[in-house]
């Protein structure tokens, strides 16, 4: 997730991405791998930059996420959200799937929770989805920002903080669900980089930035900075299935707003041979 208040429309062509960034970013590290590989080069060694976790802070960062959660359980945002899944996009994850029982979730560029609420009601998104579609396995996070805090609340709600920065470079040798609202263009191309493959790109379903936006984006604003962060995102438009999300409510636009799911269903090796990969 992003960092100082941008936002980048299709009628501002000088900012240097597409949503409302929410969280101040501080340096760039990166991600860690389970089941599935990560380039080898691109893997880099983390950990948060202070060592000790604060009890107090711990507890009440708890109760915060747990208001969260409710609070996003109740809305209609999330019965939305939560209905698209079980028709528009049913058959889509289904396929991704395949012969698969679960899906992995991995969560890059979350922000700090403890800082900011929208990345706590992206968190909570995550959580709600892994209680309520039984398909959706373990759940990896990952953002440079993390405090060991913030690390620690992660691990006590159920989910695995990596300890490798992957710099968005997560190849998906099984179904993956990579969970990035809001996250830098980079980290997308750098994903569809690292899975430049029709296997691979099978097996990914991503939750993100509409490519649709940065498409428009793009063709309207030619001398646009982020025109060297999105050549594999304009690529694989054209096998893309993007399905956008509704925000419902103006409580989760700035969490929410512009999201979309994609799904890649390349069929011919000739579609991959618009970019050198």
């Amino acid at each position: 997730m992003a960092a100082s208040e941008k936002t980048l429309t299709i009628n501002n062509c000088t900012t240097s991405e597409g949503w409302t960034v929410v969280l101040p970013r501080r340096s760039r590290q990166r991600r860690k791998a389970t089941k599935s590989r990560v380039l080898e080069e691109k893997q880099e060694p983390w950990t948060p930059s202070d060592s000790l976790t604060d009890p107090s802070k711990e507890a009440t960062l708890v109760q915060k996420m747990e208001r969260c959660i409710n609070k996003i359980d109740k809305s209609d945002f999330y019965h939305t959200f939560r209905d698209q899944i079980q028709t528009s996009v049913a058959d889509y994850f289904n396929r991704v799937l395949g012969s698969e029982i679960k899906m992995q979730m991995v969560i890059y560029g979350i922000g700090s929770i403890e800082l900011y609420e929208p990345p706590r009601l992206q968190l909570s998104l995550a959580i709600l989805l892994r209680r309520d579609f039984s398909w959706i396995g373990n759940v990896e996070v990952f953002d440079p920002i993390l405090s060991a805090t913030e690390s620690q609340v992660l691990e006590t709600l159920g989910c695995s903080v990596m300890s490798i920065n992957e710099h968005g470079r997560r190849e998906a040798l099984n179904p993956t669900m990579f969970f990035m609202p809001h996250c830098e263009a980079e980290l997308y191309n750098n994903l569809l980089q690292a899975n430049w493959n029709l296997n691979l790109l099978k097996n990914m379903v991503l939750f993100g930035n509409s490519f649709e936006t940065y498409e428009q984006h793009v063709s309207l604003c030619k001398n646009s900075p982020i025109l060297s962060s999105v050549g594999h995102i304009l690529a694989a438009r054209g096998f893309t299935n993007e399905f956008r999300i509704q925000t419902v409510s103006d409580d989760y636009y700035n969490a929410f707003h512009d999201s979309s799911w994609h799904i890649f269903s390349p069929i011919l090796e000739s579609e991959l041979q618009f970019i050198n990969s």
